[in-house]
């Protein structure tokens, strides 16, 4: 009881058939490429976000050299002698005479895990060898901060002839210690 299509027939059902193919194409192929193309501006924005965000080498570097490099602090009796020995290094390479260096005793505060170690510090030196130390002290892996700067200059001089006598400091730096 199947009979054969003719050639009118075939061609309807062939057309029916198409069209319900490109039918289906249309409504789920636009979700589909309605996606990719909201993919594609979505990954076009993030790359241009990418760009602004991005640095050249050379500037990273020199935030870098500027942000100071901090250690974790250690057990008091090594610590302690790390950042005595940084500290005399600085001083030295600075060219402040320097009377030795002394620890000054700091009480522990309550819940807190760390302590602080103060160390006092004596000498003698031209202000432009002041300037340098101090510039170069964020250098020193160890320090946490200036406690105390005090210098003092013979004020009964003329200051064109105080430019190049020395002056007294006394300094006192901190370090966290366990």
């Amino acid at each position: 009881m199947t009979r054969k299509l003719n050639p009118r027939e075939r061609r309807l059902v062939l057309f029916g058939a198409a069209s319900a193919v490109f039918i289906f194409v249309l409504t789920y192929g636009a979700k589909g490429y309605d996606r990719w193309s909201e993919a594609r501006r979505t990954l076009a924005a993030a790359k241009n976000k990418l760009g602004e965000v991005e640095t050249d080498q050379n500037r990273q570097a020199a935030l870098a050299m500027m942000v100071p490099v901090i250690e974790q602090p250690q057990v008091e009796d090594r610590q302690k002698f790390l950042f005595r020995d940084k500290l005399h290094e600085q001083l030295k390479k600075a060219g402040i005479n320097t009377e030795p260096l002394q620890f000054l005793p700091v009480r522990k505060p309550r819940s807190v895990p760390y302590r602080v170690l103060k160390i006092k510090c004596k000498g003698k030196c031209k202000f432009d060898q002041l300037l340098d130390f101090l510039s170069n002290l964020k250098e020193n892996p160890y320090l946490v901060g200036i406690e105390e700067l005090r210098f003092q200059c013979d004020t009964k001089e003329p200051p064109e002839k105080r430019k190049d006598k020395e002056i007294e400091i006394d300094l006192t730096v901190s370090t966290f210690v366990k």
